[in-house]
């Protein structure tokens, strides 16, 4: 029940009472050619003025479900036009409950996808303050058969001026060089540490692998 009443909030409450007397007509609860409670005692079972009792009978009296008799009453007139009216109302609010999933679902991947950009800004703020703020922090490029420029010194490559990068340290198989001079000769597996701005990286990619 906690269910149908949350779906049946977003009617009108006499509309709601119609629904419900509906659905109780074709659960056979009201049966047809049966005499349906004076407006009063109505409104008193369902907890709505008799206003609005009025109003409820009166749909299901324009949807030939009911029928007021002049000085006798409500009566049921249909079971089958209950059903219907029932049946519709179930699908309407059905599918008003798919486009709200639907629309919460798009919000919570708003929401998500909000999240993960403050994320990366934030990644990307705290990446550059890091080289900025500590530029010894190096970058590393490893080279492989296909990079180019391959078999030539740090001072043939003209690397400083070319990418702005300061080479640190060329790891060699075992053996690490450290502070390598302008004729430090770059190999294919080696492994270049260097430093400098948010650009260099992206320059020594270049400059070895020029087509990617």
């Amino acid at each position: 029940m906690e269910g149908e009443n949350k779906k049946r909030v977003l009617l009108p409450r006499y509309q709601q009472v119609a629904v419900e007397i509906a659905e109780r007509i074709a659960d056979n609860r009201y049966r047809v050619g049966e005499k349906i409670h004076a407006r009063s005692t109505l409104a008193s079972n369902f907890n709505v003025s008799p206003e609005t009792a009025r109003k409820a009978i009166n749909v299901l009296v324009d949807l030939d479900i009911m029928e007021v008799r002049h000085g006798s009453g409500a009566y049921v007139l249909s079971r089958e036009k209950a059903k219907v009216y029932f049946e519709k109302y179930q699908d309407v609010q059905s599918a008003q409950e798919i486009k709200n999933d639907i629309q919460t679902s798009i919000e919570n991947q708003k929401q998500e996808l909000n999240n993960m950009t403050q994320l990366l800004d934030q990644l990307f703020a705290q990446t550059k303050r890091v080289h900025n703020v500590a530029p010894f922090v190096p970058y590393e490029l490893t080279l492989t058969e296909a990079a180019e420029h391959l078999e030539q010194t740090v001072n043939e490559l003209n690397i400083w001026h070319e990418t702005g990068a300061t080479i640190i340290a060329i790891q060699q198989k075992e053996q690490l060089l450290l502070s390598p001079g302008p004729y430090a000769k770059i190999c294919a597996g080696d492994t270049l540490f260097f430093v400098g701005n948010e650009l260099v990286l992206q320059r020594m990619q270049h400059l070895f692998y020029p087509d990617k």
